[in-house]
C-alpha cells in the first residue's frame, strides 16, 4: 500500500481500512517474527510476556506515511523503531495511556441512600 493512499484513508476517519489490509498484517507479521513475539516493553524491564499487537511509535494519524516502516529519524537525525511488538496490556496503559479512564476521587459522586 502507497503512503498516499494510507494518508487518504487516514483523512476520511478509514484507518481501519489500513489496518485490514493486506500489506499491514504482512508487516505487522513481519515484526512479530523479527521480535519473537515478545513484548518488547516487558523485554525493556527484563519480563516476558506475548507480544498480541504492533503499535506505531509516531501514531498513524500523526504521520501515515510511517504507517508501514519499520524505522523514523528524528530531528536530531537518530534513528528509532516505528513499529514495536507489545502484549494488548502494554498497548493500552504504556502506548496509549490517554485511553484509560481518568476518574479521581472528585470525579466520582455517589449519592447516599438509605432505603
Amino acid at each position: 500500500m502507497e503512503p498516499e493512499k494510507i494518508a487518504e484513508l487516514v483523512e476520511r476517519g478509514e484507518e481501519h481500512l489500513f489496518y485490514v489490509s493486506g500489506a499491514w498484517q504482512r508487516k505487522r507479521l513481519e515484526v512479530l517474527e523479527a521480535d519473537r513475539w515478545e513484548c518488547q516493553v516487558h523485554r525493556e524491564r527484563g519480563r516476558y510476556r506475548r507480544a498480541e499487537l504492533v503499535h506505531h511509535v509516531i501514531h498513524l494519524r500523526d504521520r501515515p506515511e510511517l504507517g508501514l516502516e519499520d524505522f523514523y529519524v528524528d530531528e536530531e537525525g537518530v534513528k528509532h523503531r516505528q513499529l514495536v511488538s507489545v502484549c494488548r496490556k502494554c498497548h493500552e496503559t504504556v502506548c496509549h495511556p490517554e485511553r484509560m479512564r481518568k476518574v479521581g476521587r472528585e470525579g466520582l459522586v455517589l449519592e447516599e441512600r438509605w432505603d
